[in-house]
């Protein structure tokens, strides 16, 4: 299946956005701790994910970029770090961003081109 400009801008825009999450700990001085492990291991999938994404399409990495976008936002609250603002704010922020262009993706995946009808 050829991919579109617009599938693939979604790919490396979510590369960025997995490497940012994956390096914040450092870029805006986490504790180490549930913060700290949730953006590299997270961060990482999305990265690992996008990579797949751009190498060789697959339905299922969209998916897993939906569920771990998804993730990402209520990270926060269900492992207690929503008290340290940077950490909720670019989890929040990079979770939202990464699901959204995942449904994107899987939206355009399931979209049929128009069909021509047959003159006679």
């Amino acid at each position: 299946m050829e991919k579109s400009k617009a599938a693939i801008s979604c790919d490396v825009v979510n590369l960025i956005l997995g490497a940012l999450l994956f390096l914040s700990p450092w870029l805006f001085a986490y504790a180490p701790g549930a913060e700290s492990w949730n953006a590299w291991i997270a961060g990482g999938i999305i990265v690992v994910l996008s990579i797949a994404a751009l190498s060789a399409f697959a339905e299922w990495e969209e998916w897993i970029n939906l569920i771990v976008g998804l993730w990402t936002i209520i990270s926060p609250w269900v492992l207690k770090f929503s008290g340290n603002s940077d950490a909720m704010r670019t989890n929040v922020v990079i979770g939202v961003i990464v699901a959204v262009l995942a449904a994107i993706e899987i939206w355009m995946v399931h979209q049929a081109p128009p069909r021509l009808t047959q003159t006679r």
